[in-house]
């Protein structure tokens, strides 16, 4: 979705509000497809004394496989988005502005790229998920398993010194 943003730079308009809803089922994630409800972004385009800034917020929900015990889970995000907009830059090398040539901005290519700067780079069922058991698979958060646990064999001397 492409927002003209001409007037917005020539100072014919001062804002641009935002609101949209899109639709990312068919992104991929991990060999997941986890966005299954729209994904929401609120907030405005605006130019104050010349310089043109997007403020939002993004607001979404994924269903994921959770990287630690591969249990199904639903996360909820909240992302701001805080972009410099300009139509001409002196050094090609900035990161700090995006560049608008041809005066439109793809506000959903945008969001998206913004979405997937925010996620961490483990995607958990919850924040202190203990994962799954390396020996029987058991999934730790539902309790200990009881696999006996492995002793390191530079450790064995010690445990004679503990006796039986």
């Amino acid at each position: 979705m492409f927002i003209e943003l001409e007037s917005l730079f020539n100072g014919g308009i001062d804002s641009i509000p935002v609101n949209y809803d899109f639709d990312y089922s068919k992104e991929e994630i991990s060999g997941v497809f986890p966005f299954t409800t729209p994904v929401k972004l609120k907030g405005e385009i605006r130019n104050t004394a010349g310089l043109v800034t997007v403020s939002a917020t993004i607001t979404f929900t994924m269903d994921i496989v959770c990287d630690r015990c591969a249990e199904k889970a639903v996360l909820s995000f909240e992302v701001p988005m805080q972009h410099g907009l300009v139509s001409e830059l002196n050094d090609e090398e900035n990161d700090d502005y995006i560049l608008i040539e041809d005066m439109k901005l793809d506000i959903e290519q945008l969001t998206l790229e913004d979405i997937y700067l925010a996620l961490p780079g483990k995607l958990l069922c919850k924040e202190d998920c203990k994962g799954v058991c390396p020996q029987c698979g058991a999934n730790l958060n539902e309790g200990p398993c009881s696999c006996k646990k492995e002793i390191d064999p530079r450790f064995e001397a010690l445990l004679d010194l503990l006796g039986d």
